[in-house]
């Protein structure tokens, strides 16, 4: 019988193990030459947005003389996926040593977000100087790489003739595993279950990152201890022994590793001691935990399409009460939602063209109800360039069409599922579809709903709702699997929850920011969850 001691260190592998920070490697190519008598002697700067305004973060070292630098100081950022991180590289000619910048002469910039970079793993662009124009031939490259070792150990372990411990009965061994700390005193990493009553143990296998287990160094000495359990807490020493990652991936399946488990006190006393028993690693296996830059980077991407409530309980449009009302400032509720879901995605799609589909209208000429159209009315093209190409099409459907009903969803869902269900297809994880619905109430075919979720968390695809206006949304919150389960009218379960459900009256006195923060946020975990179940690694990913 096996059972886990309390507090364990043994903790999940995923997301909190993913440490977000991505360097930036930043060449110039044709730069500006503004010195008379040598070349320039170029450095770059970076600038983030922050509140409306540019904020150095850092900057590289120079290069003397030279219009084609490839800095070797690297710009190392905190990613945060749901949210616009615009940056700024600014490139200088060094005159003096003064560390203020308008003493040095500009040799153009680039502005971009992080999203665009990652999105591309490496982009050059053409510099500009302040007036918008070309900086001469000026171009800046710039890559990017995540920096975090996403390495995980999965290690099987036995144990053969270990020292009797218990006076009437066997042993009830466990391990514990160390690695040096900074402070040179061994630092427990990993603690297996305990085993009752044997001296023979085979412990389950068990993963930990490989940062954890030797910090990354596969030569690193790692100490090995083995305990007899007593349920006081005063575990018995058995043995240990020290070994490295590099040793333990010696072991296969067909040829165990052997390693002799040593008590030194009894070594000291007794001249015939051997051991005190025998640790085996029966396999070690180091392998790829990938993360969600790790897909992005690889070259995934994230096809978003928007689906928009057109039901008559929104009202008409022309009416200030409306709900599709556009104010003097050229907004309302739904667009708000579009601009901030829209502006974060679009940067993770190449060709940035988004189905924009509409549900619940009369559509000329005949006046039928459809609960899936575009909203562009060309049903063979359904796509928009950019969020400002929905927008557009947004504001120019609404005249043309009859609000009506009821509020399905599942046609939709349908849709977006059926060009998912495609992307299944895939040998590597290419594709990744987001399905953004803003509506304004209760859902009518709610059965058909619960189906086409469940069927669609088999896919690669998510679902973000966003409700408008004042009603009650309870049926949203029943999609978004976070408290229970979603089940369909049959019974069958989600396989993972991939409803993301906010109210927008929650943030209509936030900064806009707030709002796709919270819609955004589980949408990395929701993605490596999929990618990960299937067994896919990156496009491009590189072997552990």
């Amino acid at each position: 019988m096996a059972y886990t001691m309390t507090p364990t260190l043994a903790g999940p592998v995923g997301s909190q193990y993913c440490v977000c920070k991505v360097e930036l490697s930043v060449c110039g190519q044709n730069l500006l030459d503004r010195d008379v008598t040598s070349k320039s002697d170029p450095f770059c700067v970076l600038f983030m947005e922050v509140n409306g305004k540019w904020v150095e973060l850092d900057r590289t070292e120079t290069a003397v003389n030279n219009l084609n630098p490839a800095f070797a100081k690297k710009f190392i950022i905190d990613y945060h996926f749901e949210e616009v991180q615009k940056l700024k590289f600014a490139l200088f000619d060094q005159d003096k040593s003064s560390m203020q910048l308008y003493e040095h002469d500009f040799l153009g910039e680039f502005s971009c977000t992080l999203g665009m970079i990652v999105s591309s793993k490496k982009i050059t662009r053409t510099l500009l100087l302040g007036n918008g124009k070309p900086a001469g031939k000026g171009m800046i490259t710039i890559a990017a790489q995540e920096l975090s070792d996403n390495r995980v150990i999965t290690l099987s372990m036995a144990g053969r003739k270990l020292d009797k411990k218990d006076l009437f009965g066997k042993s009830d061994p466990f391990l514990e595993f160390y690695k040096p700390g900074d402070d040179g005193k061994w630092m427990l990493v990993h603690r297996t279950e305990v085993i009752r009553y044997t001296l023979d143990p085979t412990w389950k296998p068990f993963t930990v990152p490989l940062v954890s287990l030797c910090s990354g160094d596969v030569e690193k000495l790692i100490k090995v201890v083995c305990y007899d359990y007593d349920s006081d807490g005063g575990h018995d020493f058995i043995g240990e022994f020290q070994t490295s990652v590099a040793r333990m991936c010696d072991a296969q399946d067909a040829f165990p590793l052997e390693m002799e488990c040593i008590n030194p006190k009894k070594q000291k006393k007794k001249k015939n001691y051997k051991n005190s028993g025998i640790i085996i690693v029966n396999s070690c296996k180091i392998t790829r935990d990938f993360s969600f830059l790790d897909y992005i980077l690889g070259g995934c991407q994230l096809m978003f399409t928007v689906g928009i409530d057109f039901t008559a309980s929104n009202g008409n449009p022309q009416d200030p009460s409306s709900l599709h009302y556009i104010n003097p400032m050229g907004t309302n509720e739904y667009l708000s939602a579009i601009w901030a879901v829209g502006q974060i995605i679009q940067d993770y799609d190449t060709d940035k063209m988004f189905p924009a589909l509409g549900f619940g209208a009369q559509l000329p000429p005949d006046w039928k109800v459809s609960h899936e159209f575009a909203i562009n009315f060309n049903p063979t093209n359904p796509f928009c360039s950019g969020v400002e190409g929905i927008v557009q099409a947004y504001s120019a459907c609404l005249p043309h069409i009859r609000f009506y009903g009821p509020t399905n969803f599942s046609p939709i869902i349908n849709h977006v599922a059926r060009f998912a269900s495609q992307a299944t297809q895939q040998e590597a994880a290419s594709q990744y579809f987001i399905l953004l619905i803003i509506t304004d109430g209760v859902i009518s075919d709610m059965d058909e709903t619960r189906h086409a979720v469940v069927q669609a968390s088999k896919l690669p695809m998510s679902i973000i709702i966003v409700g408008v206006g004042n009603a009650d949304f309870a049926a949203m919150e029943f999609l978004d699997g976070d408290s229970r389960v979603l089940r369909s009218h049959t019974g069958e379960e989600a396989v993972r929850d991939i409803v993301q459900f906010v109210p927008f009256r929650d943030f209509r006195n936030a900064p806009k920011e707030t709002l796709a923060k919270a819609v955004l946020a589980e949408l990395p975990q929701q993605v490596v969850q999929y990618f990960k179940h299937q067994n896919l690694p990156p496009i491009n990913s590189e072997q552990a």
